[in-house]
């Protein structure tokens, strides 16, 4: 779907408002854990929603899920519909369906004119082949890291350093082995400082430092702990880029906190895990959005919601689904029996399964469930008619679940904003961005402040 005109920087919060206002207005429809549901919940509210979404084929809802401009293609029709009736008699409603078209658009109306590194470029060009190496060197240098994740590392860099404020040193926030810290700098031959809380991992990035003879540096601590800004031997400093690839949750807002209170002169992060958070609700950053919840207009947003735009799969196989889905017809297979068992009606969770253990039967994963939850299995259990209910239960699921999709987008370009809304807040010039193609990751949102 294509929109009249791109949203600039200065329009971040109103732009973040109309996200706001279509999340709030339609959050029964994916503020909701299915697990817990024996039904469409919202099916009376949306009957031609409910309609559309039960005719779909099992086999069709993951490729329908995999690409957002087809799922929101296959849904919207039926949702206008359904608001379109309910605005006779609530002509209020009207706004939430001028804004149905950021179901497919909601972070292609920040795209400004910042380049991305898209996938072809990526094949055609690595950004880390420059000057620094040889070919040679190049396939040493990212000999153990998977091949995603290398496109990731060099995309991230090369839009981290397109300003040209090269001559800063760098702080690698969350670091792991310090694998972007290294190629920042081979590549931009500047000072890297890289934070990582496992000792072994400082070590073993270190090592590789040492071997390439980059300026890198590891310090071992850990993200959460105090940390003196204004201390000569603050990792956090005035001047400096900071630089986070995919830190988890809590961990790349507590590099924005510190960043800001230094006055750090660059931040460039990529957001990850947002549900990875201490709090049991979210936190928003900006006082845009606390001010909103602060009127009754906030999201509420729990751990679970937080995981919704982590709920997308572009690279798993069909093997990987087959099994997948396997499993979740077993979890609810079991929590059906379960709960007869019990009496409870609430949903059961059991521990993470080994894959291995898909290979076996229903009956053993029953039994090694309970086991895991201390119940007793009365003798002569039905299990075929419980794995029938785990079916039954997961193609509601799956429904459910694809409906609340609609909104993943929507979500995260949601959380994205207020992390650059915080950032404007906090004084600096901020662009908002992709820096790879989504089937490189989905989790490709690219946030640069620069404080002048």
């Amino acid at each position: 779907m294509a929109i009249e005109q791109q949203i600039p920087p200065s329009g971040y919060g109103q732009h973040f408002e109309r996200l706001n206002q279509l999340l709030l207005g339609l959050a029964p429809l994916w503020q909701l854990q299915a697990f817990e549901c024996h039904d469409l919940p919202w099916a009376v509210r949306f009957p031609h929603l409910a309609t559309a979404v039960t005719a779909l084929d099992d086999e069709n809802i993951d490729t329908i899920d995999k690409n957002q401009t087809a799922l929101v293609a296959t849904l919207l029709p039926s949702l206008r519909l359904d608001l379109a009736k309910a605005a006779h008699h609530a002509p209020e409603i009207q706004s939430l369906i001028d804004l149905l078209p950021l179901l497919d658009n909601a972070f292609s109306a920040l795209r400004i004119d910042e380049p991305r590194v898209d996938e072809q470029s990526l094949a055609d060009k690595d950004p880390a082949a420059t000057d620094a190496f040889s070919h040679q060197d190049l396939s040493h240098f990212s000999a153990g890291i998977k091949g995603r994740k290398w496109q990731q590392i060099t995309a991230f860099t090369q839009m981290s350093f397109l300003q040209g404020v090269n001559d800063l040193p760098v702080l690698e926030w969350c670091a792991g082995k310090g694998h972007l810290g290294r190629l920042v700098a081979k590549t931009q031959q500047v000072a890297v400082t890289s934070l990582e809380w496992q000792q072994s991992l400082c070590e073993q990035g270190q090592t590789l430092a040492d071997k390439w003879h980059v300026a890198q540096d590891f310090i071992c601590a850990d993200a959460f702990e105090d940390i003196d800004i204004h201390a000569e031997n603050s990792p956090i400093k005035a001047k400096q880029h900071a630089i986070a690839l995919h830190a988890c949750g809590d961990l790349h807002v507590r590099l924005l906190q510190l960043a800001t209170a230094a006055n750090t002169k660059m931040i460039s992060i990529s957001p990850c895990c947002y549900h990875l958070i201490r709090e049991q609700v979210y936190q928003p950053l900006s006082s845009k959005a606390q001010l909103l919840a602060a009127n009754g207009r906030g999201l509420g947003l729990t751990r679970h919601h937080l995981q919704l735009p982590l709920q997308q799969s572009v690279i798993a196989s069909s093997k990987q689904q087959a099994l997948r889905h396997q499993e979740v017809v077993w979890r609810l297979g079991f929590d059906s029996l379960q709960r007869e068992i019990t009496g409870k009606q609430h949903y059961l969770p059991v521990p993470t399964l080994k894959q291995s253990q898909l290979s076996g039967s229903f009956v053993d994963f029953c039994h090694w469930a309970a086991s895991a939850k201390q119940l007793l299995l009365p003798k002569g259990v039905d299990f075929a008619a419980f794995l029938r209910q785990g079916q039954k239960r997961h193609a509601l699921t799956l429904r459910i679940d694809l409906v609340s999709h609609l909104f993943r987008s929507v979500l995260e370009t949601w959380l994205l904003l207020d992390r650059a809304i915080y950032l404007q807040e906090s004084g600096y010039q901020v662009g908002l961005s992709e820096f790879c193609a989504n089937s490189i990751t989905p989790r490709n949102g690219f946030i640069q402040g620069i404080k002048y």
